[in-house]
């Protein structure tokens, strides 16, 4: 109150509203390890746990300082919900078909140009939370394959395909190099990382509407060759292909 003196407050009445959500809320609360313990070890469940952000935005293993606060990477499995390392089963990396980051921070593959308009535009690449433009730029296989190393996907959904219909050719970012040489591996350093140069493949595009597509020969062959070389780099199945925003929009291979 002594930073907003002209503030008023009804301290009885929003004390009184704040019992009633006690009483609604009351219910549902309970001790998490235990909750997650029965569900692991009682009627066999389906549990699935979907991690917030992304795995460059990790406290621990993201481009520090421009980060969030938690342990977004798998390992937020164990440590957010007390669940033990062995209970963990499939899973699955979420990744655009391209690259987007909100906010200043270390971006390789960034298209600082039409390409990158292109993207944001065709992708509303707006920030959801912050509702800042999206920085876009080029799959970074460099990056992904930096997030496979610590989460250790068992297949990957690669998700607005469709935005990349229009382009004639496609890049994508297969290796970092420094001073002239190729390092091995993602850098932790953030100098490094700022001044690495992107070596590319470029494939050829497709222009063509992929929205009505439903299964995988459905797809552009094109379209097709960009999959499988994303899973051939990796190393990891592509299970889902999003072209769209609807239910129908997402293709299943396996």
């Amino acid at each position: 109150m002594s930073m907003y003196p002209n503030l008023e407050v009804d301290v009885e009445g929003e004390l009184e509203k704040l019992q009633g959500y006690v009483e609604r809320i009351k219910p549902m609360v309970r001790d998490g390890v235990y909750f997650m313990y029965e569900a692991l070890h009682g009627p066999e469940k389906k549990i699935l746990v979907e991690g917030a952000n992304a795995a460059l935005l990790d406290i621990d293993f993201g481009t520090y300082p421009f980060v969030t606060s938690s342990n977004c990477t798998v390992g937020g499995v164990c440590t957010g919900l007390g669940i033990p390392p062995q209970n963990v089963g499939e899973v699955y990396g979420v990744v655009k078909a391209y690259t987007t980051r909100v906010g200043i921070g270390a971006f390789p593959t960034e298209q600082d140009n039409d390409i990158g308009e292109l993207l944001q535009s065709r992708g509303s690449e707006i920030g959801v939370t912050t509702g800042r433009r999206r920085r876009c730029g080029w799959l970074d296989l460099v990056l992904l394959k930096y997030a496979h190393m610590i989460n250790g996907f068992t297949a990957l959904a690669l998700t607005k395909l469709d935005i990349l219909d229009v382009f004639a050719e496609i890049k994508v970012g297969v290796a970092y190099k420094v001073d002239e040489k190729v390092i091995p591996h993602f850098p932790a350093n953030q100098e490094v990382l700022n001044k690495v140069e992107v070596q590319y493949v470029s494939l050829p595009g497709w222009n063509t509407n992929t929205a009505q597509s439903r299964t995988f020969e459905d797809l552009p062959t094109n379209a097709q060759n960009y999959v499988r070389f994303v899973e051939g780099h990796l190393g990891v199945p592509v299970k889902w292909i999003g072209i769209g925003k609807s239910r129908e929009s997402m293709i299943q291979l396996f």
